[in-house]
């Protein structure tokens, strides 16, 4: 009997709490399409001991909570390993997001049991797709890492961010990562933050037309599902009867900055709208007209801060009307894998 490699729409869970804590936004790649944008992120490198002030903030001792390690690199933190065994005390499940060159010796000072995720970023199936993107030799490093960490028995997971620049070059991956021996897979959209946003303003067209995605990204989830791995990859656009979901109505994200600028949406990191801060190692609310008072509104566009943010990113109708809506930018689809 032949599985099911249907996607179905993974709907937020009221109570979920995903933590996405960015220890430093330095990083040794300079990635053509990276969202860090330092005047609005902050420069700094924090201290273990701030970076555990705040993970103790965001943890529910009664309650699993999310989190992921993010830089810049976060493996350049000398304290990695360290911070991780202490998230795990706390009752979170652990990814880190890394670029594939592991500093300070992550793979022999943490144990694949004390890691539930190694997530691998990498843009293209060689070297000639993946390396003009993420810097020269990126794509070897990368890979023989994975292979690494998977010999070791770590769980890893590999993130594709589809552009223009590789979108043609998305349907090879399912075959790479079967080789690599990587079992979870995670399409992303490019985003309008950071140096995409700045390229996009000078003209570089780096975003997928809706028929461009709806063509290719739904059939090479399926492939990769074929294959035995387990794909993740962003709604993006929504069906006529379908209706529009926001992640900050229902679940809790915050995505924490070095300088403590803490977000509920991600489309806002570039402008200081952020709702919460991190001030004297307290979570403080902020007064005022920011991102939260917004995820309320109902728009036929979809989602109002792709409306407000990313304005060119919408078609019209003659009449007026939007010919597609936007999901929420968390509302995910998901393909299990056929061997399960």
């Amino acid at each position: 009997m032949t599985a099911d490699v249907t996607a179905r729409t993974v709907d937020f869970k009221a109570g979920e709490r995903n933590v996405f804590f960015h220890l430093l936004t330095a990083c040794n790649l300079s990635c053509q399409h990276c969202y860090i944008n330092p005047p609005q992120h902050g420069t700094e490198t924090l201290p273990t001991e701030t970076v555990l002030k705040w993970l103790r903030l965001f943890a529910r001792p009664k309650q699993e909570s999310n989190l992921i390690l993010l830089g810049g690199e976060p493996t350049l933190h000398p304290d990695l390993a360290l911070i991780i065994r202490a998230a795990k005390s706390l009752r979170y499940a652990v990814t880190v997001d890394s670029n594939g060159y592991l500093f300070h010796d992550l793979l022999e000072r943490v144990r694949p049991t004390e890691l539930d995720f190694l997530s691998f970023s990498l843009d293209g199936p060689d070297a000639a797709v993946n390396d003009p993107i993420r810097g020269e030799g990126v794509f070897a490093v990368c890979t023989e890492n994975i292979r690494k960490a998977v010999e070791l028995g770590f769980r890893t997971s590999l993130i594709y961010t589809v552009s223009s620049k590789n979108i043609d070059h998305l349907h090879r991956m399912p075959a790479l990562l079967a080789d690599l021996g990587v079992r979870r897979f995670f399409i992303q959209v490019i985003g309008l933050r950071g140096k995409s946003a700045s390229a996009s303003d000078e003209g570089e067209q780096w975003q997928v037309d809706p028929g461009h995605w709806l063509e290719v990204v739904p059939e090479v989830a399926q492939q990769a599902a074929r294959a035995g791995i387990h794909v993740t990859y962003p709604k993006v656009f929504l069906g006529p009867e379908e209706s529009f979901a926001c992640a900050g109505r229902v679940a809790e994200n915050y995505f924490i900055f070095p300088n403590g600028r803490v977000y509920q949406c991600p489309l806002c990191e570039d402008y200081p709208i952020h709702c919460l801060c991190l001030e004297d190692d307290q979570l403080v609310k902020r007064e005022g007209l920011y991102e939260d008072r917004f995820f309320a509104l109902d728009i036929a566009e979809g989602c109002v801060m792709n409306k407000l943010l990313q304005p060119d990113t919408l078609e019209y109708h003659l009449d007026g009307r939007p010919k597609h809506r936007i999901s929420c930018c968390m509302l995910k689809q998901e393909i299990l894998p056929q061997n399960l």
